[in-house]
C-alpha cells in the first residue's frame, strides 16, 4: 500500500479511537464506523494535516531559538496548541473542550497513529530505510 494512504488511514483511525475511547472531551460529530458519517472525521484529519504541514513549520521557524532553549519542549506545546486550535471551531463538526483534552488527545493521536502506521506498513517498507 502507498505510504500516504497508510498515513491517512492511520490518522483517521487514530482520531476515531482517541475521540471514542481516550478523550471524551474531543467531539467529532458523527463518529460512527460507516461511510455515511465519516465526513466530520475526514474534515478534522484534513484540518489537522493542513495545520501541521502549513502553519506548524512557519511557527517553528520563528520560534526555533526558544525551542532550542527548551530542548524541543516548545515544539510539543505548539503541536498541542495546533490540535486545540483546529478543534476550536476552525473545522466544523470537530471540537476540543480545553487545553488538557488537547494535550492528551494530541499525544494519544500521535502514539496511536504511529502504531497503526507501523502495523499497516508492508514488511518490505519497514525493512527499507528511506
Amino acid at each position: 500500500m502507498k505510504n500516504w494512504i497508510v498515513r491517512w488511514v492511520a490518522n483517521i483511525l487514530a482520531l476515531i479511537i482517541v475521540a471514542k475511547f481516550v478523550v471524551p472531551a474531543i467531539i467529532p460529530k458523527g463518529i460512527v464506523l460507516d461511510t455515511n458519517h465519516l465526513g466530520p472525521v475526514l474534515l478534522a484529519v484534513i484540518g489537522l494535516a493542513l495545520a501541521n504541514s502549513i502553519i506548524r513549520p512557519i511557527i517553528m521557524f520563528f520560534a526555533w531559538p526558544i525551542n532550542c532553549l527548551t530542548f524541543g519542549l516548545l515544539g510539543f506545546v505548539i503541536n498541542v496548541l495546533l490540535f486545540w486550535g483546529v478543534g476550536s471551531g476552525i473545522v466544523p463538526g470537530f471540537q476540543v473542550n480545553g487545553f488538557l483534552p488537547a494535550l492528551v488527545g494530541s499525544v494519544a493521536m500521535g502514539l496511536i497513529s504511529g502504531l497503526i502506521n507501523y502495523v499497516l506498513k508492508d514488511r518490505g517498507d519497514r525493512d527499507n530505510k528511506d
